[in-house]
């Protein structure tokens, strides 16, 4: 079996209402962007990959990946890992591409992608993951909307120029809800500059916010520092009185070596679209495993990449919590999920289950690629 056919598209859906994600402030985001490949090979199987495009930075990507993907065996997917990794050098993020690879491999051997690597779990338990800040009843409206969904577990954004902003809706809504999960994410692992001004925290601000949120019982705080600032997380993970998370944005297995060797994490946040592919993400999951460490992986990207972040999460024993993004109106179901045929939604007891059809297991919604396809 061969690849006999490379496509890769951008999908432009404009959203309902302007999204104002927490990680970039002053940027009122008005469409949700994907690059879409699709791979063919000559028995007739597509496999699907989606990555993250913030305008049309994706031209003349196909032109790139062609000489690589065509006439490639998709069985082999240490090959693609290492063109992934090699394209770092070109300072190009395309772990995104393998799931397509995988995609194919499910189809083929009629299995979904988390049984070819060992199985374990059916479904994992959700948490609704919030993209803005927002006030304090805003935020109680939210969580009592999630709670409707069977959803028992929400992560909020601490972005605020004075962090006792956010902590105030933390508060309220512990009060509010005792019986809730609370997550934190400060979006300090990674910058994007020139937008708006933006928040920073050392290792003594973070340990302050650290100590007050384990008051609230929040089960972890996320990206409290520069996601390359292992050794600032070696001396905050040292004091720090709750769990600590990171690493959507690291990529590769010696990135997240470093968080485990020098014992300053405590959940390794691995992307399959962002930071290293499926097979990549099962190797960071059997490390961390190996240093008694958990892994919760990113998945703010498209439904697809949800889809492929599930098939990571149904194979790793050390995976207790799915991200479930959600913040409508602007960032709602539709949004996320436009070119599947389906949502991926949470069952009635508030869990994720792992996508089951054979490949990532959710299917392209062809008529919806081709209405929001934008030609180059």
């Amino acid at each position: 079996m061969r690849i006999v056919g490379v496509d890769l598209c951008l999908l432009e859906y404009p959203l309902e209402t302007p999204f104002y994600p927490a990680w970039l402030p002053g940027y009122p985001q008005t469409a949700h962007r994907v690059h879409l490949l699709t791979l063919e090979t000559d028995e007739g199987i597509k496999g699907y990959a989606a990555g993250v495009a913030f305008s049309r930075e994706g031209s003349g990507l196909q032109q790139l990946l062609l000489p690589f993907l065509f006439g490639r065996d998709p069985m082999n997917v240490e090959e693609v890992v290492q063109i992934a990794r090699s394209a770092t050098f070109l300072g190009l993020r395309l772990w995104w591409i393998e799931m397509a690879f995988w995609d194919i491999i499910g189809k083929a051997l009629g299995q979904p992608v988390y049984r070819l690597l060992g199985g374990y779990q059916e479904r994992v338990r959700a948490y609704a993951s919030t993209g803005e800040l927002r006030s304090v009843e805003e935020r109680l409206d939210y969580v009592a909307q999630v709670r409707e969904m069977g959803i028992r577990a929400v992560k909020l954004r601490f972005h605020s120029w004075d962090w006792r902003e956010d902590m105030a809706v933390a508060r309220a809504v512990r009060e509010r809800y005792p019986d809730m999960e609370i997550m934190v994410d400060a979006n300090m692992g990674w910058r994007v500059a020139g937008m708006a001004p933006a928040p920073k925290w050392d290792v003594s601000t973070a340990l302050r916010v650290a100590e007050e949120l384990a008051e609230l019982g929040v089960r972890w705080l996320e990206e409290p520092l520069d996601k390359n600032d292992y050794e600032g997380y070696r001396r905050l993970r040292e004091k720090a009185p709750i769990p600590l998370a990171s690493g959507e944005m690291n990529q590769d297995l010696h990135e997240f070596r470093e968080y485990l060797i020098r014992d300053a994490i405590d959940i390794l946040q691995p992307d399959v679209c962002l930071s290293s592919g499926i097979l990549m993400g099962k190797k960071i999951a059997g490390m961390a495993e190996a240093f008694g460490k958990q892994i919760a992986p990113h998945t703010w990207t498209s439904g697809l990449g949800l889809a492929a972040n599930l098939q990571l999460m149904g194979a790793s024993p050390n995976c207790e919590w799915a991200e479930f993004p959600y913040e409508p109106p602007g960032w709602d179901l539709k949004a996320r999920d436009y070119f599947l045929t389906e949502p991926i939604v949470p069952d009635s007891e508030g869990y994720l289950p792992v996508p089951s059809k054979p490949g990532l297991g959710v299917e392209i919604d062809e008529d919806a690629v081709k209405h929001y396809r934008v030609e180059n």
